[in-house]
């Protein structure tokens, strides 16, 4: 699949923002509109997505767990969601890459696009039809810690790092539990880590998808990742 000039142009001016974000809360919804995504012992209405990657439960969360030569794999609902405010608290090993994905389906056919690297180098770059594409909200243990960024896996690339938002870049907890909230109306997705805003961006190209967790690959087998308190509220 060629890319065409204004999937191209489209592509680069939203690669290209790299903004900070100004303080801001979002409205806090009503404690009855809170609905769970996770029963807390099962993982029924829920899908692992491209390799098999090994996803349970114990104590009440759901548990991501790496093995040696397994790829990315995406534990994913398999209901979608549209216009929503998603809120959960996750924690990671040191040294694991992570995400949550929202409005996330899978490429019908193979596709190319522009794409802009964890080096903000823009390149072109193929995704097989099978594989996941959408939104991800950036879980990132490395020193650049750009945990809650915008990322689109299977597609673009970065959205919006957060290279020029130090007090996002401070709000992660290392081998503690995070809260993190996303909210994601029409065209407007916004991120807050901790209580700080992190992401806060518009975008056309996802407006409807899956939910899910991203297990990265890894070379060491025995790397956990756990989210728990997943709870969503749909908006109209």
């Amino acid at each position: 699949m060629r890319v065409t000039r204004n999937e191209s142009m489209l592509c680069l001016a939203m690669v290209l923002l790299v903004s900070v974000s100004q303080a801001a809360s979002a409205e806090e919804p009503d404690s009855a509109d809170w609905e769970p995504l996770f029963d807390g012992k099962t993982l029924d209405g829920w899908e692992v997505l491209e390799d098999k990657g090994k996803f349970f439960v114990e104590d009440g969360e759901i548990v991501g767990e790496t093995t040696a030569g397994i790829k990315g794999s995406y534990l994913c609902t398999k209901a979608t969601y549209d216009n929503f405010v998603l809120e959960l608290e996750f924690k990671v090993d040191e040294g694991l890459n992570s995400g949550v994905q929202i409005r996330t389906d899978v490429h019908k056919e193979d596709t190319t696009t522009l794409y802009m690297s964890g080096r903000l180098e823009l390149v072109s770059r193929s995704f097989i039809a099978g594989q996941i594409f959408g939104y991800q909200i950036e879980i990132d243990t490395s020193p650049r810690a750009w945990t809650a960024g915008l990322y689109e896996v299977g597609r673009r690339g970065w959205l919006q790092t957060l290279e020029y938002n130090e007090p996002a870049r401070k709000a992660f907890k290392q081998n503690e539990w995070n809260k993190l909230r996303i909210q994601a109306v029409g065209d407007s997705v916004k991120t807050w880590l901790n209580g700080i805003s992190a992401a806060d961006t518009r975008d056309a190209w996802c407006r409807s998808g899956r939910i899910g967790f991203q297990l990265h690959g890894s070379k060491e087998t025995g790397k956990q990742m756990r989210f728990r308190g997943i709870r969503i509220q749909e908006i109209d």
